[in-house]
């Protein structure tokens, strides 16, 4: 059985912590998403500027070596060459060189390439090395494919730095990477091809832009070229990297990063700048809050058990006893005490609980103190029927020795006077039509002998419902209403009729008598009575053998029977009895005939 303190943490489980929980889960994925969508947009504000500050950066180094064009001597180099150029002013070329090395911390070397002649110099740590023929330089893959383009420039990915001219002026040491800019000197009049100037510029300043808008903990960035190599990136060890290498590498972020990309335009048309956002890291106060309000609901829960089960303790607590008092009285103990002091819904079901437990007691004792009496009465009653069985054979007697000294008439008194006693002894609820017939004849023998008269009384019966069962008495208290109401306060000069038929199935008895009658407002009071229930009725024993017959009837037949009596116009008095013929067959079985009693009172009436 399920207790009370059981089911009220069932329903503070799905009503209080199941929903808790999941109005903890909604807010935390409600808050990851504006989290993750107000940081996509930021990210992408960010990633935008970033990307017009890298645009606007390399467009400044691409145009750097522009001012080049303005130092004369150099330009005059270029054209002509250091053999066919006599008044070449070194002093001044060296101090242009200085001075535009200088132009931008981030350069770490500048090599000059004078294509009349094949000479090369460099600039490294603000030093001009010793020309040096080396016409190979156009030779490489990443010069020819700028001399064959037709761009002026070209960015090589980022590599270790490298000494261009074999001087000692670059350590070897320094092995930093740079990004090489490589601009040509073309002639702008013929478009002739005069030489190559190449910057090698440190990653810092790209470095600083790129991190501006990323937090180095949980974030990364990497910007890579249209060929997709890596120009710079966070890691260190993904720069210049090969294009195969850096999908792997950006494509293989772990599951719930996230990743915005932006296509540059202008000058690094084509290149991408990429971002990346660890999840875990981005989502760490929205999942600190979760965390804090998970330890508050767990909080809640147990506060929630101990206040649940105090109240459940203080609330079940007299339930439980109460279903223990009432066990008791299960177990066939009536005399369990109810007492409490309560004034709440418990305290009013035990004090009603008690009430009704005192009516049990008080009807169990009334039902056994009936019992007892019932008992007594039955006991009495079979010590009466002692006396009315010697009275029957002492009447039997008597008879018998009226017929040794010639007195019939005695004798047929003391046989109609034996016949009724032994009808009324007879244990049957059920007698023939005949058997009450003659019960009624024996009867009236007793009356005539009574008044010493002759008086005028017809039976007229049908021999087709001679055999019909009906129940007992139910005769003799009409013809007794005769001479209680009719021949001794009216006189002799009266008649009473019997009379039986069959009507459609039905049995009609009528009783009739042609002495006083009853006015309208005394005959409709009596039919009143008669129908009338016995605990509405008065104790009245006026006509109670009237009702006496109608109750047996309607006991006996139901609705189909009825009582009916009649007056007309004062005069005369008829009492009709009807029931169906139908329902009289079916109670058969229950008539017992004592045919050998009938039978030895006939064969020798002195015995």
């Amino acid at each position: 059985m399920k207790s009370i303190h059981s089911r009220l943490l069932l329903l503070l489980l799905i009503f209080i912590i199941i929903p808790y929980f999941i109005s903890v889960v909604l807010i935390y994925w409600q808050t990851k998403s504006n989290v993750e969508r107000m940081e996509l947009k930021n990210s992408s504000e960010q990633l935008q500027k970033t990307s017009e500050e890298l645009e606007q950066y390399f467009q400044e180094m691409i145009d750097l070596p522009l001012i080049l064009y303005r130092n004369p001597e150099l330009f005059r180099v270029f054209e002509r060459g250091f053999e066919d150029s006599i008044y070449v002013n070194q002093i001044a070329i060296d101090k242009g060189m200085k001075t535009f090395y200088l132009m931008r911390e981030e350069i770490r070397q500048v090599r000059v390439f004078i294509a009349k002649g094949g000479d090369s110099f460099t600039v490294y740590d603000a030093m001009v090395s010793a020309r040096k023929q080396m016409p190979e330089v156009i030779d490489k893959p990443s010069i020819q494919a700028l001399l064959t383009s037709g761009s002026t420039y070209s960015i090589e990915p980022p590599h270790p730095i490298v000494n261009y001219n074999q001087t000692a002026v670059l350590p070897v040491s320094d092995r930093t990477m740079v990004l090489s800019f490589h601009h040509k000197i073309m002639d702008v009049f013929n478009n002739r091809f005069l030489g190559l100037v190449t910057m090698d510029i440190d990653l810092d300043r790209i470095s600083q832009i790129c991190k501006r808008f990323i937090s180095e903990d949980h974030e990364a960035v990497l910007l890579a070229d249209s060929n997709g190599n890596v120009i710079y990136s966070s890691d260190a060890d993904r720069i210049g990297q090969t294009a195969a290498s850096v999908h792997s590498t950006v494509n293989g972020q772990k599951t719930g990063d996230i990743q915005l990309s932006e296509e540059l335009s202008g000058v690094l048309n084509q290149w991408s700048l990429i971002k990346t956002s660890t999840s875990d890291v981005l989502f760490s106060e929205v999942r600190q809050a979760a965390y804090t309000n998970i330890m508050v609901g767990i909080i809640v829960v147990i506060l929630g058990l101990v206040m649940t089960s105090i109240i459940s303790y203080k609330v079940t607590q007299p339930i439980k006893l109460l279903s223990r008092k009432l066990r008791k009285i299960g177990g066939e103990n009536l005399l369990v005490q109810f007492e409490s002091a309560r004034e709440d819904e418990i305290g009013h079901l035990e004090t009603h609980i008690k009430e009704m437990m005192s009516r049990i007691n008080l009807h169990i004792e009334r039902e056994y103190r009936l019992e007892l009496e019932n008992k007594k009465n039955q006991f009495r009653a079979l010590k009466s029927q002692i006396n009315p069985h010697f009275l029957n054979n002492a009447l039997q007697s008597i008879g018998a020795v009226a017929i040794r000294s010639g007195s019939p008439e005695v004798y047929k008194l003391v046989t109609s006077l034996s016949k009724m006693m032994r009808y009324t002894l007879r244990p049957d609820h059920w007698v023939t039509m005949r058997s009450e017939v003659d019960y009624v004849e024996a009867y009236l023998n007793l009356q005539k002998e009574r008044f010493r008269t002759t008086f005028d009384c017809r039976i007229d019966i049908a021999e087709s419902i001679m055999d019909v069962p009906v129940p007992a008495m139910i005769l003799q208290p009409l013809v007794e209403n005769y001479f209680k109401h009719c021949f001794e306060e009216d006189g002799r000069d009266t008649q009473l009729s019997i009379r039986g038929t069959m009507n459609n199935e039905q049995l009609v008895i009528e009783v009739e008598n042609n002495g006083p009658g009853l006015a309208g407002e005394v005959l409709e009071e009596l039919r009143c009575k008669i129908r009338m229930k016995d605990h509405e009725s008065r104790h009245s024993y006026d006509r109670i053998g009237l009702k006496n017959i109608h109750e047996r009837l309607v006991l006996n037949y139901g609705a189909d029977a009825a009582l009916e009596v009649y007056s007309d116009n004062a005069s005369g008095f008829k009492v009709r009895l009807i029931f169906p013929r139908e329902q009289a067959m079916s109670n058969q079985h229950s008539l017992a005939v004592h045919n050998s009693e009938e039978e030895e009172h006939n064969e020798n009436p002195a015995r």
